[in-house]
């Protein structure tokens, strides 16, 4: 019994060129793979070797964990966007981020200045918690905020190979364009009715 990765919901080259396609060949093909490689390798054995993707997440530590949560970051992160440019956030989302954040531009400033602020690796997170009330969460490595009982709704992934071989050094530039191919729709039906992700095994 292993994971394996699902598979994208566009074809390599369908983000560009906000994410071009030899990016998703690394990025996905590469240093995604190599997580999930790390992983069962590592769950062999252990009580994690039967245990669901966000049960690894949330109760595992050390090398499992930093595996684990990259694969499941990594999934989210990918299924946030489509080649379809336009959408907009549901009603509901709408009036979250506008009593959150002011307006719909404000959060998007907010979301890229804080993500633009991150030291090293890490996660820009828009999550809800338990009363539907939106934040944002800074995270280093592979944190995901799942652990600390809040939903996930939207991420951006500050990592440098998330975007060196488009952007090179410039990661507000990179974080900027990501609006361009977000998935509203997707993004809407998370905060609407959050559902765990997961990989199933084979």
């Amino acid at each position: 019994m292993k994971f394996e990765a699902p598979v994208l919901p566009y074809a390599n080259d369908a983000l560009e060129p906000v994410i071009s396609q030899k990016t998703i060949e690394f990025h996905w093909g590469k240093h995604v793979n190599a997580y999930l490689t790390n992983l069962n390798k590592q769950v062999e054995g252990t009580q994690f070797e039967d245990a669901t993707l966000e049960e690894i997440v949330k109760k595992s530590e050390g090398g499992i964990y930093n595996n684990g949560a990259q694969v499941w970051n990594h999934i989210f992160y990918f299924n946030s966007f489509s080649a379809k440019r336009g959408t907009k956030p549901s009603d509901e989302l709408m009036n979250a981020i506008n009593e959150t954040f002011g307006d719909f531009e404000s959060f998007k400033k907010e979301f890229d200045t804080q993500a633009g602020a991150i030291f090293g690796s890490g996660w820009m997170w828009l999550v809800k918690d338990e009363n539907n009330k939106l934040s944002l969460i800074k995270a280093s490595n592979a944190d995901n905020p799942i652990r600390q009982n809040l939903m996930p709704v939207f991420v951006a992934d500050v990592w440098e190979h998330a975007y060196y071989l488009d952007y090179q050094n410039r990661r507000p530039d990179h974080l900027s364009s990501l609006w361009d191919i977000v998935d509203w729709d997707i993004i809407s039906k998370r905060y609407e009715n959050y559902n765990a992700i997961e990989l199933k095994k084979l």
